[in-house]
């Protein structure tokens, strides 16, 4: 577990440009992973469950991100900024993950089990994006920007872009998406 933290300040170097020196002890990122790893998430597989979410709690307060104490993150995970990211309680997140601010790792309801995304390696999820649901994303995947996937599975060396999230780019080659329309009609609209 010790070498997690480790992985964890690499990826704050090659993730960050702007990250100089020592200056990687002051990122939100590192302190929330931190706690998450080596406090709440014990108190939670110990099942106390009161403390585990006490020290959760705490760390969304002065960090401004929220990562459940059942959550289970691979080593080399960085969020960038953070404000705004939640983890929800059955989310699996590979390593090398990266996930930018304003992220959501969700359920999509009340029910039980797993009920939250899991993430292969090497994923990055853009600004904003939400993943809803006990969906798994493959490794190698790129999430744009404010995407939203809800329900469907991602296989592995794609790039998911919109609202719903459409597969762009799979296994480095471009997808064309089908037309909704025949071409006639576009020219009909003016398109």
């Amino acid at each position: 577990m010790p070498l997690a933290i480790v992985e964890d300040i690499r990826a704050i170097k090659r993730n960050d440009p702007a990250s100089r020196g020592l200056d990687f002890l002051l990122y939100p990122c590192l302190h929330a992973i931190f706690l998450h790893r080596y406090i709440s998430s014990i108190f939670f597989r110990l099942r106390f469950f009161f403390l585990a979410r006490l020290f959760s709690q705490l760390s969304r307060f002065f960090t401004g991100i929220e990562i459940h104490p059942g959550a289970r993150i691979g080593p080399g995970f960085f969020i960038d900024h953070g404000m705004g990211v939640v983890i929800g309680e059955t989310s699996v997140i590979g390593s090398n993950c990266v996930l930018f601010h304003g992220v959501t790792l969700g359920g999509t309801g009340k029910q039980r089990g797993k009920r939250h995304p899991t993430l292969g390696n090497n994923v990055l999820i853009g600004t904003s994006a939400t993943l809803l649901g006990a969906i798994h994303i493959g490794d190698n995947v790129c999430v744009g920007a404010e995407s939203v996937v809800i329900n469907r599975d991602i296989p592995s060396d794609c790039t998911v872009v919109g609202t719903p999230g459409k597969i762009v780019r799979q296994n480095g080659k471009r997808i064309e998406p089908p037309l909704d329309l025949p071409v006639s009609q576009y020219h009909r609209r003016g398109v």
